[in-house]
């Protein structure tokens, strides 16, 4: 896995922009490439002047919407059976697909939005909305808003952090103790979605309630 990790962070930090896409891409399917390899070193190349920074947020925001739009066109076209039955062989089994079901029943549109920037479900969340036939415009702008979202706040992470380093060349080649370090300072953000979210269903329950009867 290490030597996979380190292929995937090579290639990200060398090919760009282009590189930046591709690796969100895959990031956004059933590959298991973290995001915290992807965007950091990108973004600590922006800040040395050799990339641009909002072209790196907007790239992977790009790569991770292609991602995701390839995950709902498959089950919008396969079906919940073909899913079902096959989908252990391509990493998702039922209890996955069932994880992400329930959140997007949960959340609804909402969901694919704060799912953009939670571990675990950012990735599987094409899949059931492309189940439930949800409007691809509907689904494409949701996930692009909190993808780039997502790649900012790992942008701006990784540049700081990366920069603060008094070797930064040494954590530019180990994406495990980079992905490591992006996560633990990343704590607070996705505690924040997560609460978010709470609040998002504390409000819905809310107004559904039935006024009690004097």
């Amino acid at each position: 896995m290490h030597d996979i990790l380190l292929a995937w962070f090579q290639f990200s930090r060398e090919f760009g922009y282009v590189g930046v896409f591709l690796m969100m891409a895959l990031e956004s399917t059933i590959v298991p490439v973290p995001s915290e390899i992807i965007i950091p070193p990108a973004a600590y190349w922006a800040s040395q002047g050799q990339l641009s920074m909002p072209g790196v947020i907007l790239a992977g925001g790009l790569g991770s919407t292609f991602g995701s739009s390839l995950t709902y066109v498959f089950t919008a076209t396969a079906g919940r059976a073909f899913v079902a039955r096959w989908g252990r062989y391509f990493l998702l089994p039922p209890e996955r697909l069932e994880l992400a079901e329930r959140w997007l029943a949960t959340y609804s549109t909402g969901g694919v939005f704060l799912a953009r920037m939670l571990p675990v479900v950012r990735h599987l969340i094409g899949f059931p909305a492309g189940l439930v036939k949800m409007p691809y415009p509907t689904f494409a702008a949701v996930t692009f808003a909190g993808s780039t979202l997502w790649c900012g706040v790992l942008a701006l992470l990784g540049a700081k952090i990366i920069g603060d380093q008094p070797n930064p060349a040494a954590l530019l080649t180990d994406p495990e103790a980079l992905s490591v370090l992006i996560k633990a300072h990343s704590v607070w953000f996705v505690v924040s979605v997560v609460g978010l979210g709470a609040g998002w269903l504390f409000v819905k329950w809310f107004a559904t309630r039935k006024p009690v009867a004097a």
